[in-house]
């Protein structure tokens, strides 16, 4: 990890809370189909549903929302009332508006990386959502760049590696998903540091490579600068971004 000159991050449950909003609203869509499906038959469903449109609407808000209309029709037999539909479509604009709420050690763990390294942000989903996310999160300023994309996928890694003249190598992804924020960037020879949270969506589970060299799991982003920089020469603390010595 010393050749290290670029640190990419994700971003939805990696520096901010994101999925808990799609198991609110997930618990929203059961209480209103609770006539027609029982909530585990109808989770199922829906997960069907998500994973049979990911090519059609890809990642995000809308195409969630969609799958649960898609869902509804489907349990109900044609029969779901329209107000049912005029809410689901409520819960997604819900969904859209919610307040950014950082994870912990997020903000201290990007700025402690800023003066030392190239820091990109590559994220997937809705592009209006994922940027007025960015804005609202206050972390915009710390990136070099900023990549949405339609899927993370070794090919699409190597693209957004190749535009910022990022050696794979050199370069480490941190973020949530083993599935996307890990092991497609270990295909293209880079390093993958998996930093677990409470929920993640069932499409995105995998099993990790514990026995990959290039593999690293830290507990939470407070954990990642000293994994860096282990002989302490960082310009800012994880908790708090205190000053540290340089001797």
């Amino acid at each position: 990890m010393q050749n290290l000159t670029t640190i990419a991050f994700d971003a939805d449950d990696t520096l901010w809370h994101n999925e808990r909003f799609f198991r609110l609203t997930q618990d929203r869509f059961a209480g209103l189909l609770a006539d027609f499906a029982e909530p585990d038959h109808l989770a199922e469903r829906l997960l069907a549903a998500e994973r049979r449109n990911l090519g059609h609407y890809g990642f995000g808000v809308k195409g969630f929302t969609l799958s649960m209309i898609e869902t509804a029709i489907e349990v109900t037999e044609d029969r779901v009332p329209a107000r049912v539909i005029r809410e689901l479509i409520e819960a997604g604009q819900d969904m859209l508006a919610h307040p950014i709420e950082l994870l912990p050690h997020a903000k201290e763990a990007v700025r402690a990386l800023k003066d030392d390294y190239h820091l990109l942000l590559i994220t997937k989903g809705d592009l209006l959502d994922q940027e007025r996310k960015l804005a609202q999160s206050g972390l915009g300023e710390f990136f070099d760049g900023v990549e949405v994309v339609s899927d993370k996928t070794a090919a699409v890694y190597a693209t957004v590696f190749g535009r910022h003249d990022a050696a794979p190598d050199h370069t480490m992804m941190v973020g949530n998903s083993l599935k996307s924020d890990v092991l497609p960037v270990l295909e293209v020879g880079g390093w993958g540091v998996h930093v677990p949270h409470d929920l993640t969506w069932a499409l995105e589970h995998e099993t990790a490579p514990t026995n990959h060299p290039r593999f690293r799991e830290i507990a939470d982003l407070s954990a990642l600068a000293p994994m860096l920089r282990p002989d302490g020469h960082t310009r800012y603390g994880p908790y708090g971004g205190q000053a540290m010595p340089e001797d």
